[in-house]
């Protein structure tokens, strides 16, 4: 069983490190896509999860909605909204 800090959690996540541009990308989108839909999201930082920094290291930054893993390194926007509004 893994513990909190080894799973991304329910809702929208992005998994980010500092000093990455493709995450500060990535935060623009998601920020925009949830905001239009009135979601909230968080971003956790592969800096203080080390074992999510170490299992996801190559594919920074990623996606995951409900603890799913649904994109990495560029964020599709149009992506993004069919996975948030698709029952």
């Amino acid at each position: 069983m893994e513990t909190p800090a080894e799973t991304p959690g329910a809702g929208v996540v992005l998994l980010t490190r500092p000093g990455c541009h493709l995450c500060e990308d990535a935060r623009v989108v998601v920020r925009r896509v949830t905001g239009d839909l009135g979601l909230g999201w968080r971003e956790v930082s592969a800096a203080e999860h080390p074992t999510l920094g170490a299992r996801f290291a190559e594919e920074l930054p990623v996606l995951f909605i409900d603890g799913v893993q649904r994109d990495f390194w560029s964020i599709d926007e149009a992506r993004l909204r069919r996975l948030l509004t698709t029952p």
